[in-house]
């Protein structure tokens, strides 16, 4: 072989490397981060896009790539309905190679993908349903419960109202499992701290009409009307509740789950000095401000806690897939569990070996349009509730995993 054809072989043989390489660094897989939305229906406004754009926040701010891959956020509308959530979380585990769901709309749709993700292994963190089944009862290695759990926010709404005076309380349920649960479990915590549960009345969900459920709560006089619902249920419920003068002098409203959003729908005047409990708010300090302002922007109002805690839950995910330098799920579980959330959302939160998720929390009273001074200027804060006071104990926990 003469020295020209040498030179041309090796020539040839660098090309065809590069040409290797190169497609070999385009047939990385991107790492995929799912989220199974509401996208058109009662819980768009507080999850739907908003939550959507928090988690393509928490991507670009982390830099867009992992472990040489790029990171993909995907989203659907699930329609609140369980079949199409398990229909589009089978098709992104098994085709499309998602690998991790940042949050499900519905309790029974997350909990229905919770326990698919566990037999394929994937990865799945809760923000915005509230079942405290997810670390309970149907518990399990893969899943974490992020923002919020309907207990914690009845321990945390019942006990602190009780101490604020509320003594008497009689709740409107909407009338299936989550609104049942929820009164049960602010009933408890109210008796325990001193109060009392003097009736409740039964509301059908999407009901139209609350009038006469109102007016059953106004005659039995409460200290405290306390919602159970969720949604446009919720906005629904308050404003009547408002218009029959309900809330004013001594009287409260209570809203078990109520969001900025649904407050911002109802205006100040109809829901003022209503209390409520959440574990974010925008503009609780310059950090949440900072967060939100740059939320806003894109989105043209502010974030509620479950949109923040998508950003958060995100983000808490991407550095634990940095810090394993795996993305196989059980390492980067033990990298979430071993490393605290300090943040704009939470400082010291903890996600313990049930999945939860423990954080501060607070209780606030909605302003009255005087108290306002500018937009989204909703809340006064009340007291700081601490994570070992707002959720339940590990001691607790019904969760199988939890070592007794």
């Amino acid at each position: 072989m003469n020295t020209k054809t040498i030179r041309l072989s090796v020539i040839i043989a660098g090309l065809m490397s590069g040409v290797c390489t190169s497609a070999l660094a385009t047939d990385v897989k991107p790492l995929k981060i799912g989220l199974l939305m509401d996208m058109s229906g009662n819980y768009s406004d507080v999850a739907g896009k908003g939550s959507v754009t928090a988690a393509e926040m928490a991507v670009a701010d982390f830099g867009g790539e992992v472990l040489g891959r790029k990171i993909e956020v995907v989203a659907a509308d699930m329609q609140n309905k369980v079949d199409i959530a398990v229909s589009i979380a089978n098709q992104w585990f098994d085709v499309d190679g998602v690998d991790a769901i940042m949050d499900i709309n519905n309790s029974s749709a997350g909990l229905a993908v919770s326990k698919i993700a566990a037999t394929k292994d994937k990865l799945v963190s809760i923000s915005i349903s509230g079942s405290a089944r997810f670390t309970n009862e149907d518990c399990n290695a893969n899943t974490i419960h992020y923002v919020y759990d309907t207990e914690a926010l009845a321990r945390s709404t019942g006990k602190a109202v009780v101490e604020e005076g509320g003594k008497k309380w009689y709740f409107v349920t909407v009338d299936y499992t989550f609104g049942h649960d929820f009164e049960k479990q602010t009933a408890a915590a109210v008796t325990a701290a001193g109060g009392e549960v003097i009736g409740s009345v039964k509301v059908p969900l999407n009901a139209p009409d609350y009038s006469s459920y109102i007016l059953q709560a106004q005659a039995a006089n409460p200290d405290v009307v306390a919602f159970a619902t969720a949604g446009a249920d919720t906005s629904n419920a308050i404003k009547q509740a408002a218009e029959f003068g309900m809330g004013q002098g001594n009287q409260k409203l209570a809203g078990l789950l109520v969001y900025d959003n649904e407050v911002d729908a109802l205006g100040l005047e109809a829901a003022k000095g209503m209390m409520l409990t959440s574990s974010f708010y925008w503009d609780l300090n310059d950090e949440t401000r900072a967060f939100s302002k740059r939320y806003m922007e894109k989105m043209g109002k502010m974030p509620n806690m479950s949109q923040a805690g998508v950003y958060s839950s995100t983000m808490h995910y991407l550095k634990a897939v940095a810090a394993a330098g795996s993305d196989k799920t059980a390492d980067v579980m033990a990298k979430m569990k071993e490393n605290p959330v300090n943040d704009f959302f939470a400082k010291n939160g903890k996600i313990r070996e049930d999945g939860l998720m423990v954080h501060d929390l607070y209780l606030f009273r909605v302003k009255s349009p005087e108290e306002s001074k500018y937009p989204w200027d909703y809340y006064s804060l009340v007291r700081t509730i601490p994570a070992d006071e707002a959720f339940s104990p590990l001691s607790e926990s019904r969760c199988p995993l939890v070592k007794k």
